[in-house]
């Protein structure tokens, strides 16, 4: 556990600095978005309605759907400026993050607004005007002031709101508090998790604090205390962007990851070998499948790993199978003409799409294969990660099989393994290099039809990265190096229950244990 803290501890200032950062400009930007709306709706219910509507319709939408929803966006409104003005700007990380925090904050800061003022007495603004007071003079000299403590509190509920939700937002690459949330679950390292939960309800309880001093000094017409707390609040933002900028802004390298275990633990062993070649690295992990390989075509990653049946099958929209040596060739013909995407090479093993049983009820069905499994399957449940049953190879199993299950549930993939141990489960899309497969004495269906693709581990190198001649001699002793078993022993020390390993750890053995060092 004190090792576990100790790693948490290490990239605590990168994590909390890049938190910070994200929901202080996100509530800045939301205030900024929110004071024009509550100036324009405070007198006219045409106004009003409309604009409180799309804001609480803003907060129905899943905090990390909105987040994941900007990407596509944002890239296609980057290709466009390129073409039209020969620039572009990063559609990963900070400004789909920015964009959708900001709408999550606008709700409680014009509705708190919009009800404070539509609450003051008639008989103060009568007098206001009696005196005579412009509309301007009365909303900045009278309304805009009384309605400050209650307006304050709505930028209170908001900072919370957004401090909680952008830890939803490493799954669209943007470092935040959620990296120990969402990588301590994947690994179930409580350690992590609970430190990135601690630490963000910290910074939370931290910040209303302070807003509710500045809420404090408004109410009571005390100017300095609401100054300490700005100034309070400031001063933790500029510390804040005082944590060294990331390495891809120093002219180092971004490396991605998938949202799984043997991700990590590649990213951890290809970012090695670019620090140990003297280069600064960033590491973007937590990354849903399509949304990394699109971050790479459009160089907001410089290298990743990738499986070869995925980009055939969701990529490139194939649906044939040839072998593998043959699909590694079409692959790499075909991605770099399409998307300027380099197929540096493959590490040596496959990390294949399988179904797998225990094997104590696939021996009471006498299930061995795909095919037999589909006689019985109408009395089973498939579990699944979250991508599969959108995968075509699910499509292709399910038609060329005759599988129809009784139900279909969706795990993250750690939680799928136990799912099928505890019975929750009949049958789980396993990973063929998953060492939990051989420590949970699961029983791998065999694919008679052979409908499953080959899913070689590929190395891929975005186009601006495609002919760099460090990053080629850093990687190039990775193709071929790698063995499935030495794959499985790698996943499964960051997997097993007990005595785990950090990614980076089972990264560094399996750098030993390959002879890459």
């Amino acid at each position: 556990m004190n090792s576990r803290l100790h790693s948490a501890l290490r990239v605590l200032p990168q994590y909390l600095s890049a938190h910070v950062l994200l929901s202080a400009a996100s509530l800045a930007l939301g205030i900024a978005v929110s004071l024009p709306l509550l100036v324009a709706a405070r007198r006219s219910a045409r106004v009003r309605w409309p604009v409180l509507a799309a804001a609480s319709l803003i907060q129905t939408v899943p905090g990390i759907a909105l987040l994941a929803l900007f990407y596509p966006l944002l890239l296609g409104l980057s290709a466009l400026t390129h073409r039209l003005f020969g620039w572009s700007f990063p559609a990963l990380g900070f400004l789909p993050s920015l964009l959708a925090l900001t709408l999550y904050s606008i709700l409680p800061i014009l509705r708190n607004g919009i009800t404070a003022i539509l609450n003051l007495d008639p008989a103060i603004l009568q007098a206001a005007r009696g005196v005579g007071m412009t509309s301007r003079q009365c909303l900045l000299r009278v309304e805009l002031p009384l309605a400050a403590p209650m307006l304050m509190a709505g930028v209170r509920t908001s900072a919370v709101w957004v401090i909680g939700t952008a830890t939803l937002a490493t799954p669209v690459g943007q470092t935040s508090l959620g990296n120990y949330i969402f990588t301590g679950l994947q690994m179930e390292d409580w350690v992590w998790v609970l430190f990135g939960c601690a630490v963000a309800v910290a910074l939370a309880l931290v910040t209303d604090q302070l807003l509710a001093l500045i809420e404090l000094g408004l109410s009571r017409r005390r100017a300095a205390l609401a100054w300490l707390g700005l100034a309070v609040l400031l001063a933790g933002v500029a510390t804040a962007a005082a944590v060294p900028l990331r390495a891809a802004d120093r002219g180092g390298y971004i490396v991605g990851a998938k949202n799984f275990t043997e991700q990590y633990i590649l990213a951890s062993l290809i970012a090695g070998r670019l620090r140990a070649s003297g280069y600064p690295v960033t590491e973007r992990t937590g990354l849903g499948s399509s949304l990394a390989f699109q971050a790479l075509a459009a160089n907001e990653l410089d290298v990743y790993v990738d499986y070869s049946g995925t980009l055939w099958n969701d990529v490139l929209h194939r649906t044939s199978r040839p072998p593998r040596a043959l699909m590694l060739r079409e692959l790499r013909t075909a991605l770099e003409r399409r998307y300027g995407v380099d197929l540096l090479g493959a590490l040596g093993y496959q990390n294949a799409y399988v179904l797998a049983m225990r094997r104590s009820e696939a021996k009471a069905l006498g299930v061995r294969t795909i095919a037999e499994l589909a006689r019985v399957a109408p009395r089973l449940t498939l579990g699944a990660d979250l991508e599969f049953f959108a995968r075509p190879t699910w499509k292709a199993l399910e038609r060329r099989y005759g599988l129809h299950f009784r139900a279909l549930r969706q795990y993250e993939p750690t939680f799928m393994y136990h799912a099928l141990m505890s019975g929750e489960v009949d049958v789980i899309t396993a990973f063929s290099s998953d060492g939990r497969i051989a420590e949970d004495h699961l029983v791998v269906l065999k694919d008679p039809l052979h409908v499953i693709p080959p899913y070689d581990a590929v190395i891929l190198l975005s186009p601006r990265r495609a002919h760099d001649a460090v990053l080629r001699r850093a990687l190039e002793p990775l193709i071929g190096a790698i063995p499935i078993g030495l794959m499985r022993r790698a996943n499964y020390m960051v997997d097993r229950p007990h005595g785990k390993r950090s990614p980076r750890q089972a990264a560094e053995w399996l750098a030993r244990a390959a002879h890459l060092r």
